[in-house]
Parts: C-alpha cells; structure tokens; sequence
C-alpha cells in the first residue's frame, strides 16, 4: 500500500450490511464537512440497516439516493455520487479512473470474505479490487462478534496485503455520555487513518482545544 492519502483526492465509502450504520453516516457527514469528493456504494442489505438502526431511507435509485445523501449533509454539486452495485460503467470499476482510497464501514463478514477472495461480484467488491491492485489504501471496518476463524483468517490475510483493519470496537477513557460520542470515536480513527483533520476525539495524551 502507498503511504499518506492525497488530501484533495476523492473517497470511496462503501457501506454493507453488517450492524453500525451510524458509522458510515457520520463518516459521510465528517468528509463532507472536510471538503472531500465522496462516490459512495450501497448494498441492498446497507438499505435495510439504514432504515432499521438510523431511520434513514435511501432510495434505490443511485441518482435519488445521490439527491438524498447530498441534502442530507449539505454536499456541494458533484461532491458526493452515489454509485449502483451493478454499474460497472461508474469510476470506481476501473483502475484509470478510481480513487485509490476506499473505506468499507460498516464492512460485512461476506463483503470482506469476497474482497480476500478477489471477487468482484458487485462495484464495493471490484472498487475494493482496484484499490488493492492499485497499491492504494483500503479499510475495512469489520462489525462482528464473536468472529470465526473463517473471519480471522480473511482479516490476516488482507492485514498481510496492507489492508487496514479498523474493526468498530470503541474506547471509553474518554467517558461516552451520548451513543453518539461512541460513534465519533470509531470515526476519528477512520478520519485518522485517511489523513482527514478531524476535532472529534483529540490524540492521546492531549486534551481537547
């Protein structure tokens, strides 16, 4: 994998079906607030937990979700695109035109058992390729447990290829009073690992400006 992020260069955020849709919802607003371009994939299961865990009904349709999310945050034009799983005519299916940044958050126990398997059955599985024979930087944000050694082998093996695993499993010596201070401090370690400034949980060993 290459080093540092290029800090204007664009994001994929792909967003499965496991549990922690507020994750990826708040990593979206975080890196839209941040000015960054964002192409963004959706399962199918995605669209159920979203509905489920944030009252959050994305459309189907990747142009209607591309107008929902880009309300919803306050995107610019053109800053956030929402990309079908089946359109392999979208950036994000070819090497020349991807980013080479990509996050999977929440990132299911199927999604990462095809990105370790190298299938490319849907446009976060090819993107997620990409990057990799790209040399770019993928996370993946794994929200299971317990987890199988099925699941431990997969992970090893992309951590090996320099993927990095960022399961959502946050701290609390920062003393949560609100879920959603749970959930800043899973995504300031995403923004973190991105190279994106972030104010929502200060280093270790520093207080809060």
């Amino acid at each position: 994998m290459t080093g540092a992020p290029d800090a204007q260069a664009p994001i994929t955020v792909a967003m499965t079906g496991a549990s922690g849709a507020q994750y990826g919802l708040r990593l979206l607003e975080c890196l839209i607030a941040a000015q960054r371009t964002v192409f963004v994939t959706l399962s199918r299961a995605a669209h159920i937990v979203l509905a489920t865990e944030a009252d959050c009904a994305v459309p189907a349709r990747p142009a209607e979700a591309t107008r929902f999310l880009a309300e919803r945050f306050g995107a610019r034009a053109g800053q956030l695109r929402v990309c079908g799983e089946e359109e392999w005519t979208a950036p994000l299916a070819s090497g020349s035109g991807a980013p080479r940044t990509m996050v999977v958050c929440p990132c299911s126990m199927a999604t990462l058992s095809a990105i370790a398997c190298g299938a490319s059955e849907d446009l976060t599985g090819r993107a997620a390729d990409v990057v990799l024979k790209e040399r770019g930087r993928l996370i993946l944000v794994p929200r299971e447990t317990p987890l199988s050694a099925i699941h431990l082998e997969n992970m090893l093996k992309l951590a090996r290829l320099g993927v990095v695993i960022l399961p959502a499993n946050p701290g609390f010596y920062h003393r949560p009073e609100r879920v959603g201070q749970v959930v800043d401090f899973v995504v300031a370690r995403i923004l973190d690992q991105l190279g994106v400034a972030q104010q929502l949980m200060p280093p270790w060993g520093r207080e809060r400006g």
